[in-house]
């Protein structure tokens, strides 16, 4: 291929000979004799065969899977001998945009629907089916096939359907009834069908689907209702009549932060390599471009064929120009084309960071002492409330309240505006305050007025706070002076704006030290993974991506402002004085 020569910077990269790729999944994994693995029971072959004499690549082309696409057949039709059940329950195909994801699906999808997908007890004789070796079992089709083609938008569905008006050949639509819409394939009268389907939980609820292929999960996220369409479709492959209902999936890299459906399985699937969780029977499938992998000329050719795996077809010269422009930022670049799962350039934590503190088990109990910081909002933003422990600086989060991603829209009949239930935050406090040895407590009030008295939607609660437990406090936030308080503090005086910046720069050192724990909590990480750098005139403190953004950040910054409380008592006179013995022993403090 031709490209424009390397610049001096540029040419004295040293690259490697062979760019290894990070493999996740059995496909492209071998044994130590070089060769690759595959599973001593499957279906697949027989699902191979099938396939390459009822599909077809366009009108009078025989379908033909790559060696690649064969494998991940092999192993996705494994089957235990003992029991006759498949390995696996979900399956997760991760590659590189443009790898081929939708059509392999839509074989998938043809096989549930018509071919032999489920095992009939038979072992394949030798000779008996063409390319079936001896042994190995033998499936017959499904007798009222459901399959859905799911997704959070019908043109993300339109993606695989048109691919069914010519992926049958003559010969099996008419051996099998096939009938091919524009939404829904009929097989057998009727007896068997594919459907699109796309963010309507509440009427896939109770569907008896015998296969579901899920389109693009990196865009199913709460607020598209995608969250809510997985928890569906799993109970419904989890009901099936012959227990056999099972769904795959097919993906991007995902965008950390956004809670996707594609995040939370590679979630579970990770817990569960890690001995964290149950192995649920997820088949995870990746191919991704290793670490140190560099967005550099030098580098793109080599990296890219390595990650593509058999998909020859891909035009290299023209995902390396799209990955040289700069109207694209690199960590799109390196989500699409690397298959590298990275967050936005400005993000203030990598999700593997904050993922590496987590300490399974650890929890507050009662008597502890801790320390608490509050960030209230009237409506848009969320309100959160963190707690750090003294003794060890876990940190975990006590409660978080924000506007429901289904929640009315201003235009709808009857619409109600959200507001943060104030009555249940303070319940919370309480509860903290009662369960707790409580020694410091901040709470920001936000800038969100009441809609009824012009007050600040938080003050009176606020003052409430100082007042029943400010006494008891070894910490107060304003000392002395007319704005005096136990508990207020406000972020947006420039005083207080310069300690959180500061709070901000040691707690992601003390993320990268490994001297900061948490518990994993599920929307802490999520705020934590969605704040990003911003500069201000004492250095780099967090925000939203945007100020209208949905991606919450406000339990991030309640866990920094209650590590900033842990470290001030710490460091305090006092408590400096209490923790040193007569003889004048110096006192280490994390």
């Amino acid at each position: 291929m031709t490209t424009a020569p390397p610049s001096a910077a540029e040419a004295d990269e040293t690259v490697p000979e062979i760019i290894t790729p990070v493999v996740i999944g059995p496909t492209w994994t071998k044994n130590e004799a070089g060769d690759y693995i595959e599973p001593e029971f499957t279906l697949g072959h027989h699902v191979w065969r099938w396939a390459e004499h009822n599909l077809q690549q366009g009108a009078g082309r025989p379908w033909r899977y790559t060696s690649e696409q064969i494998r991940i057949l092999f192993w996705w039709y494994a089957i235990d001998p003992e029991t006759g059940d498949f390995k696996y329950r979900d399956a997760v195909l991760q590659r590189l945009k443009g790898w081929g994801k939708d059509p392999f699906g839509a074989t998938l999808s043809a096989t549930e629907f018509v071919g032999p997908c489920r095992w009939n007890g038979r072992i394949a004789k030798p000779g008996e089916i063409r390319g079936v070796p001896a042994g190995q079992p033998v499936g017959e089709p499904h007798p009222e096939a459901w399959v859905q083609i799911a997704a959070v938008s019908k043109d993300q569905t339109r993606n695989t359907m048109i691919i069914f008006g010519s992926l049958f050949t003559k010969e099996a639509k008419a051996e099998y009834g096939i009938e091919v819409g524009k939404e829904i394939v009929y097989a057998h009268k009727g007896l068997s069908r594919i459907e699109a389907v796309t963010s309507s939980p509440r009427s896939l609820e109770g569907g008896r689907t015998t296969f579901t292929l899920l389109n693009e999960t990196h865009h199913w996220i709460e607020s598209n209702q995608g969250h809510e369409m997985a928890a569906t479709i799993e109970r419904n492959a989890t009901k099936s009549a012959d227990g056999s209902a099972r769904t795959f999936a097919i993906t991007n890299a995902f965008e950390p932060g956004e809670d996707s459906v594609a995040e939370q399985t590679r979630d579970a699937y990770e817990a569960a390599e890690a001995g964290r969780a149950e192995d649920t029977g997820i088949l995870y499938d990746s191919l991704e471009a290793p670490p140190e992998a560099k967005l550099t000329k030098p580098w793109l050719e080599k990296v890219l064929l390595a990650v593509r795996g058999d998909s020859t077809w891909l035009n290299i010269p023209r995902l390396i120009k799209s990955i040289l422009d700069p109207r694209n930022p690199p960590s799109r670049s390196r989500r699409f084309w690397y298959n590298q799962i990275v967050a936005a350039e400005d993000a203030w934590m990598a999700r593997y960071e904050w993922d590496a503190c987590k300490r399974g088990g650890l929890q507050l109990a009662d008597g502890d002492e801790i320390v608490l910081f509050f960030d209230g909002s009237k409506s848009d933003d969320a309100t959160g409330l963190c707690a750090c422990r003294m003794s060890d600086g876990f940190v975990t989060a006590l409660g978080v309240w924000q506007k429901p991603a289904n929640w009315p829209a201003p235009n709808a009949p009857g619409f109600v505006p959200y507001r943060v239930p104030r009555e249940e935050v303070h319940g919370v406090v309480e509860n903290a305050f009662a369960r707790y040895r409580v020694l410091a407590f901040f709470a920001d009030p936000g800038s969100g007025q009441d809609d009824d008295d012009g007050e600040m939607y938080w003050d009176a609660f606020i003052d409430l706070w100082g007042q029943t437990w400010g006494r008891k406090l070894a910490l107060r936030s304003v000392v002395s002076g007319p704005k005096a308080h136990a508990v207020r503090w406000d972020m947006r005086d420039p005083r207080n704006q310069e300690t959180f910046t500061e709070a901000v720069k040691r707690t992601h050192a003390d993320v990268l030290e490994r001297t900061l724990t948490h518990d994993g909590h599920k929307t802490l990480r999520t705020h934590v993974i969605n704040a990003r750098r911003r500069t201000n005139r004492w250095g780099v403190t967090i925000g939203k991506e945007h100020r209208e953004s949905a991606r919450k950040i406000d339990l991030a910054v309640c866990m920094v402002g209650a590590r900033m409380l842990r470290r001030m008592i710490l460091n305090s006179p006092k408590r400096a004085k209490k923790k040193t013995s007569g003889k004048g022993r110096v006192v280490v403090l994390r």
